[in-house]
């Protein structure tokens, strides 16, 4: 029982050390991982039963979280091959992905002044989704085809970009909406 905390997390779930996996067979194994650890499972045994019970359900809620989320997945075998993201230079040297980034963040800020911003907001929503996709694309054929651990760290970075673009354009649609109200 003790060993579930010391297995990787694709170990934890008996997947292969990829980022492209099948989410169904991940919630799968997920249900079935926490229906043998949950702690109501151990509720009459002795303390340090329960406390690892409560400390692998914990384990297993935090993998599961990281490989559900494409870019916390990619982010962890990044990690798992020796990478880390700590700096973002990659990004930084790449005049071409700064002025997108710019220009898009220029976009939201003027939504609210076009004649229709929830269509406006909308559209410029897909547009980041699909940039975001692309760079999902391209993280994954750079860990699992290319084994290009540079590259791969490129696409995280500027998937972060995005992340964070993603959720203010969230944010602003939930601020619009209320106004609506």
């Amino acid at each position: 029982m003790s060993s579930l905390l010391t297995q990787n997390y694709f170990q934890l779930f008996s997947l292969p050390e990829q980022y492209r996996l099948e989410r169904a067979e991940l919630d799968d194994r997920y249900r079935e991982l926490q229906r043998n650890v949950h702690p109501d499972r151990f509720a009459s045994a002795g303390d340090r039963v329960r406390r690892l019970s409560v400390q692998q359900a914990a384990h297993i809620n935090e993998a599961y979280e990281t490989l559900k989320d494409p870019l916390r997945r990619g982010r962890y075998l990044l990690t798992l091959r020796g990478q880390t993201m700590g700096d973002q230079q990659a990004t930084h040297q790449d005049p071409e992905f700064l002025m997108q980034q710019m220009t898009l963040r220029e976009a939201l800020g003027e939504v609210r002044e076009q004649a229709d911003p929830l269509a406006e907001l909308d559209r410029l929503a897909r547009e980041v989704r699909a940039q975001y996709q692309a760079l999902e694309a391209g993280l994954a054929d750079a860990l699992d085809e290319r084994q290009d651990a540079e590259a791969a760290l490129t696409f995280a970075l500027r998937m972060q970009y995005f992340t964070r673009l993603q959720n203010e354009v969230q944010e602003l649609e939930a601020n619009m909406e209320d106004e609506l109200l």
